[in-house]
């Protein structure tokens, strides 16, 4: 059968009218009902991700099936609630153009809008959506894919994880939220391609699917033959002609029955066994998908369905809750983390100075924060950790925050800090302000690996000078290097420490201001002050507001233009900028436009000077690591936080802001290459050519990594090097470095919600593929909790595997909505030194309904060593999941725990 010429690879305006009327969808208002159809790229069952499109060029993925429900549903939204100071949205100008989220946020919230985050909230579902083919708890499980005729235990599935999402959402936990919403758009989308629906001759998605006390009705038993055989790649006469619905077997678990189909494809065993071949519609390759010729129509039902769930989740959330969820908004969090001890009165001042600002300032506009974190500490104690949405309700609890007792040194920062990394959204800035080191130093590299994790930029603010202060008491002699936690966590999570006096930490504190302005930092060339050379830093056409912050005890600087201007430190208006200076604090705003072209720094300085270069810009970007899974039913690239020694990696840059020109008539900018730079030393590691992935205006761009990079240790960052629409250099950096983790660290959960009072097991993989490694495991869990394992040291030889069994034991005391850490660390014996790696699983805790109790599991003897095949393939060589179906905890997610399910409400 042909496909319908409608049909072409773009994001566009969806006819909503096709929606089964018969589904109360309270939020499906007018506007809604007048958009055209939306046009997909074709892909798999669907297949994965953009990466799956090498094996079947022209299909249709999860992940754009996931995208362009996302874009209609929230340009629908914008048509019902008109922006407050904006002209509203017309449907008419959306029409026949590809629909782009920064076309969307440049339209409602105004030009040049950053919808970086809401780009990155929608990864985090697209991934958890993709990751069902990926991991082993969810990829041959018939219920999660409405295989094998399961198909009331896959609706039962589905809706249990929309439940999941909106328990989630609730409870404030958006990560896991986009997880489960992941995982249930996976199986939805799934029906359409595995089932018969489409060759049942039905033009609308399943009317009853979203809705449990809806009964499934015309179901094939185990009894009715479906299919007859088929002996080519293509068999589009192969289902019997009945009435009833039926969905393929896959695999030999469960083995099929006479006389039923299969799900088809090279990859599936079922599928030679009579009747042979399948019924898929998964992409447009007749080698993975027999029906292949339905695969248009099966993509265009599933995403008509896709806009229903997401739309069936606005009126349960209410605009503002789905808001919340997806991140639709240009704006950033505020969160702060403040020692209350007595000596810290004027900073607790300044951050409510620099609150009562932002709030006042950015009030009813859409850079208002929509998430506000507030965590006090002192020794011994931190917390409790304050979070909200109300401005007025974070300047109230900030404003009954006083600085009192204490006074002696060190505290609890640390502890705090990564309290705050929990209730913080990604991608956030996280603000520090003591005038003390921290007591909790053994959880540097814990918050360090936190802070990648989570994408979130520390940056500490210390009324103490770390070599001569002797403003507090101290229990004993303090070490002149007491700080440099501090300076390990700003450095991995691209923030700073800024060492100041009292009387200058309210001038200072405007940095929390100008941080949240989503400014990009500039690389320098070298990275760090050097005695005698100059810095470098290059300023293209699509910058605005670049700023110089410089601090350290520097006797002079000077900044030259590309034009051989100079200005120096002098305080008041120069010819390049505007001079501030608070003690060993500057701060240059340069003049607007600013000269395009190379600039430099020059500074002379005592110690460690820093220098930071920053503007505002709405072209930036996102990125992610991955494995390439290209050997199984279901190829396509399984994402990864960091990159893991020894796995051949690919790197995914996704660029935001790509409408922003120079000139109206110039076309989109570019970037044609990744350089990878040694962060403490500036050396560049590798330099290797993007290659662009679908459509240009879409961003998405590839890179392999260089093996060079994936045998170094130590931080690296990324930096993008390309050229605007007329030709001119752009340079970009990643706000946050990376690093190659030595092994894979693999934690899950339970299938089941966190209950006080219950025993949850846990499973942890450890795997090498860079060579032997001699490995201490430790455990941690917030307190109260008991977590208790059965492998504490592991040696591992090169593609080589350890399982290990935990047991979290949760309190009677617990309370419902709280989150819980569980942090499994890998550090190497002194005869095999390995850097820390960390595996992170956030867990949910529920008030239980009196059936959903979970049973305490038997315990394991030991571990359990398993050897992996040295020709890396993915799939076969190391078990990807997670229990429950999928990770947590990071848009990024990869060696990080999976996700409890959360079953919380009877029905919708």
């Amino acid at each position: 059968m042909s496909c319908s010429p409608a049909w072409r690879p773009s994001h566009q305006v969806h006819d909503s009218a096709m929606l089964p009327t018969d589904v109360p969808l309270p939020n499906l208002g007018p506007s809604v009902l007048l958009l055209l159809q939306l046009l997909l790229p074709p892909t798999s069952a669907f297949f994965p991700n953009i990466w799956s499109l090498l094996a079947a060029p022209g299909s249709v993925t999860h992940q754009d099936l996931t995208e362009d429900a996302v874009l209609n549903v929230t340009l629908q939204l914008f048509l019902e609630q008109p922006p407050l100071s904006r002209p509203p949205l017309r449907l008419e100008d959306f029409l026949g153009r590809t629909l782009l989220a920064d076309d969307l946020f440049a339209a409602y919230f105004g030009p040049g809008s950053p919808s970086r985050r809401f780009r990155a909230a929608l990864g985090e579902v697209t991934r958890a959506n993709a990751a069902q083919d990926f991991l082993p708890t969810s990829r041959n499980d018939p219920d999660q894919h409405f295989d094998a005729e399961r198909l009331g235990q896959g609706r039962t599935h589905l809706v249990g994880a929309l439940r999941d999402t909106l328990v989630a959402a609730r409870a404030l936990d958006h990560t896991l939220a986009r997880q489960r919403l992941g995982v249930a758009l996976h199986a939805l989308q799934d029906f359409y391609s595995h089932s018969n629906w489409v060759e049942l001759g039905k033009q609308q998605p399943h009317p009853h699917l979203l809705w449990p006390r809806q009964e499934l009705r015309n179901l094939a038993q185990v009894g009715d033959p479906t299919c007859s055989n088929c002996e080519e790649l293509s068999c589009p006469g192969n289902l019997l002609g009945f009435p009833l619905l039926t969905s393929g077997y896959f695999g030999t678990h469960p083995s099929k029955p006479p006389g039923k189909c299969s799900h088809g494809g090279h990859f599936d065993q079922s599928s030679s066994q009579p009747p042979r071949g399948g019924i898929n519609k998964d992409s447009t390759s007749p080698g993975f998908s027999p029906h292949h010729m339905l695969h248009l129509q099966a993509a265009k039902l599933a995403l008509l369905a896709s806009i229903q769930a997401f739309s069936l989740l606005r009126s349960r959330l209410g605009d503002k809750g789905f808001s919340r969820l997806l991140d639709i908004t240009p704006a950033s969090s505020l969160s702060f983390v403040l020692d209350t001890t007595g000596s810290m009165g004027e900073e607790i001042n300044a951050a409510k100075i620099q609150t009562r600002h932002i709030v006042e300032q950015r009030r009813g506009s859409p850079m208002e924060p929509t998430h506000y974190v507030l965590v006090p500490f002192h020794d011994p104690g931190f917390g409790p950790v304050f979070t909200t949405s109300d401005p007025d309700s974070f300047w109230q609890q900030l404003n009954e925050i006083h600085a009192l007792g204490g006074g002696d040194e060190p505290e609890m920062c640390l502890s705090a800090l990564e309290l705050a990394l929990l209730h913080t959204p990604p991608l956030s800035d996280i603000f520090v302000f003591t005038d003390a080191s921290p007591k909790d130093a053994f959880l540097t590299n814990r918050v360090e690996s936190l802070t990648r994790e989570r994408r979130c930029r520390v940056t500490f603010l210390v009324t103490e000078d770390p070599s001569r202060s002797q403003r507090r008491a101290r229990r004993e002699v303090l070490s002149p290097l007491r700080f440099e936690p501090y300076e390990v966590v700003a450095l991995a999570s691209g923030g700073e420490v800024i060492f100041t006096k009292d009387e200058h930490i309210r001038d200072v504190a405007a940095v929390v201001g100008d941080s949240m302005a989503d400014l990009v930092t500039l690389p320098l060339e070298p990275p760090v002050v050097v005695p005698g050379r100059p810095l470098v830093f290059s300023v293209d056409g699509l910058l605005q507001r670049v700023t110089l912050r410089i601090h350290g005890e520097v006797s002079s600087f000077w900044i030259r233009n590309p034009e051989g201007v100079f200005q120096g430190p002098e305080e008041g208006q120069g010819p390049l900028g505007h001079t501030r200076r608070f003690g060993q604090f500057w701060i240059v705003t340069m003049n607007d436009p600013p000269q395009t072209g190379t600039w430099e720094i020059q500074v002379t300085a005592q110690g460690n000077p820093r220098v930071r270069v920053q503007a505002q810009t709405s072209l930036d970007f996102l990125f992610h690591f991955g494995i390439p899974m290209e050997d199984g039913p279901h190829p396509g690239l399984y994402p990864l936080t960091q990159p893991v020694a020894g796995l051949q990696t690919q790197l995914l840059v996704e660029v935001t802001g790509l409408g922003s020109r120079g000139n109206p008539g110039d076309p989109l900018p570019h970037f044609s290459h990744v350089v990878f730079r040694g962060v403490r030393e500036g050396a560049e590691l590798g330099r290797v050519p993007l290659e662009p992935k679908g459509s240009r205006e879409r961003g998405l761009l590839a890179a392999s990594l260089p093996p060079t990079l994936l045998s170094a240790t130590g931080l690296f960052s990324l930096e993008l090097i390309g050229q605007d629409g007329g030709g001119r250099e752009l340079h970009r950096a990643a706000p946050q470095p990376c690093t190659v983790v030595p092994v894979l660290l693999e934690l899950s959960g339970p299938p089941g919600f966190l209950a006080p009072g219950i025993k949850a097991p846990l499973s942890l993989r450890i795997t090498s593929f860079s060579g032997p490694q001699d490995i201490d495991l430790r455990t941690s869990v917030n307190s109260s909790f008991v977590l208790t394992s059965n492998l504490s040291r592991v040696c591992l030889e090169q593609n080589e595997s350890a399982w290990g069994r935990l047991w979290l034991e949760v309190p009677d005391s617990a309370a419902p909505d709280s989150v819980v850490m569980v942090t499994v660390t890998a550090i190497g014996r002194e005869a095999s030194p390995v850097v820390p790696t960390h595996a992170f699983l956030r867990l949910l805790v529920l008030a239980p309904a009196p059936q959903d109790q979970l049973a305490a599991p038997a315990h394991s003897s030991g571990p359990v060593l398993t050897t992996a095949s040295p020709a890396f393939h993915p799939s076969p060589l190391v078990t990807w999941g997670r229990a429950g179906g999928g990770l947590a905890g990071s848009p990024w997610w990869g060696t990080i725990g999976g996700v409890l399910l959360l079953l919380g409400l009877a029905s919708w």
